[in-house]
């Protein structure tokens, strides 16, 4: 039962991250910019998690240098995550924020002194070609990201990778003491970018009870995901976890196309193919340590 309970949580969250855009895109036609839908939602996942977890709240009053960073990283990560999806693209942006495992092997040899192996340097030149593939275009000379919206998703794989690296080497925190940091690292990033734009959060406060309620049930819904995802993590192999949250590429591809008429062209098919095989090729990294 707990293996059956830990796939189904794996599961649930390919498949909620899988269709997260579709309320935030509809935020965004309801006036509520991404980076302000991100502070709110994120604002009442870290609410629920000061809840629950609040006999761990003292560790956060004397911070560690590590659990800054993580929140930070974490912070773009989830914020470029939404960005890129409100404003490109599904998959396009989703693959190049799956070319995190490429981000990961550096990241694992720079910060936990991890050699990368043949197989690290396999899964780098294959999530480089694959990259190259999907943003080739005639006429280009480099296969580089051509709109703001691909930039996030980019940069919010290479968040991803720093977080889960250093999350790693934060093996003296709790859990749930690094969950409530990622959701407040959010909500500061957040804070800041809409300060930045000069986009007031409080405007969003006077949306319809529509608005308001799809807001408070998004925030919930990342929070209730982040505890199956850490349940389904703790009881199932590396591996074979994997294997589970990549059907998460499968979720966005078919949401993409029969909610927002978006189709993949053949590069992207391929190289999304390579991507979805560096993925599957970093999961026996761990294999090839001492």
């Amino acid at each position: 039962m707990g293996k059956a309970s830990a796939v189904a949580g794996l599961l649930t969250g390919a498949l909620v991250w899988g269709l997260i855009w579709y309320p935030y895109r509809l935020l965004e036609e309801a006036g509520v910019r991404g980076t302000v839908s991100t502070l709110i939602t994120y604002s009442v996942a870290l609410a629920a998690a000061c809840i629950l977890f609040r006999r761990h709240l003292r560790a956060l009053c004397r911070p560690d240098p590590l659990l800054i960073l993580i929140g930070l990283s974490a912070g773009w990560t989830n914020l470029g995550y939404v960005l890129g999806m409100i404003h490109g693209p599904v998959m396009q942006v989703l693959l190049l924020f799956y070319l995190a495992p490429l981000w990961t092997v550096v990241f694992a040899a720079l910060l936990l002194g991890e050699r990368p192996g043949f197989m690290g340097l396999l899964v780098i030149l294959l999530a480089l070609a694959g990259a190259a593939t999907m943003l080739w275009q005639p006429g280009t000379n480099l296969p580089v990201p051509r709109s703001a919206a691909e930039w996030f998703g980019l940069s919010a794989g290479v968040g991803f990778a720093l977080s889960n690296v250093l999350i790693r080497k934060a093996r003296h925190l709790e859990i749930p003491v690094k969950a409530v940091a990622v959701f407040a690292g959010v909500v500061t990033t957040a804070m800041v970018v809409a300060a930045l734009e000069g986009t007031p959060p409080g405007g969003s406060l006077r949306a319809g009870p529509e608005v308001l309620l799809l807001l408070v049930v998004v925030g919930l819904v990342i929070f209730a995901t982040n505890l199956a995802v850490q349940h389904g993590l703790m009881r199932v192999s590396a591996n074979r976890a994997i294997v589970l949250l990549l059907s998460e590429l499968v979720v966005a591809a078919v949401s993409s196309y029969v909610l927002a008429s978006e189709a993949m062209h053949w590069n992207q098919w391929t190289g999304g193919a390579m991507i979805v095989a560096a993925t599957l090729l970093s999961g026996r990294l761990g294999q090839e340590q001492p």
